[in-house]
């Protein structure tokens, strides 16, 4: 059966692709989900529309996050946090505490969008990736220095 996605579903296709799935899957599944319509000439000019209307959606996301991104790759941010032995941290510098920086400088950055896989312990240059959009993340310069 030739069906019209919606949506993007896992191992079948993205939104507007025309895909042939099993019947009882597009019956039992696509369909009552709203993940698909049946392939009519009606709904390919449908989907044509809505598509193209999620393209531009998509694009001005995009150029937003590219602005943001611009003035992200300017900043700095500076951490100074007393050290033990071996330049190490005794606490450490989190995505919270970059979010809160950001967020002090004006930038509306949220936690969930700090790629730091682990805190940072000690002292040094880093770059921390952000991700605004899939399609965008900038990094941003965080120093850590001797208290």
């Amino acid at each position: 059966m030739e069906v019209i996605l919606r949506q993007a579903v896992e191992s079948v296709g993205k939104p507007g692709d025309v895909v042939e799935v099993k019947a009882g899957y597009a019956r039992n599944y696509l369909l009552p989900r709203g993940l698909a319509f049946l392939a009519t000439e009606g709904n390919k000019k449908r989907i044509a529309m809505e598509k193209a209307r999620l393209e531009a959606a998509e694009n001005e996301r995009i150029g937003a996050a590219q602005s943001v991104a611009n003035r992200l790759e300017q900043v700095s941010l500076t951490f100074s946090a007393r050290v033990g032995e071996e330049e190490k941290l005794f606490g450490s510098v989190t995505a919270a505490d970059i979010v809160q920086q950001l967020h002090a400088q004006g930038f509306d950055i949220e936690k969930r969008q700090i790629d730091l896989h682990e805190p940072i312990k000690s002292l040094g240059v880093y770059k921390v990736p952000i991700k605004l959009h899939a399609e965008v993340k900038p990094e941003i310069r965080v120093w850590v220095i001797k208290q």
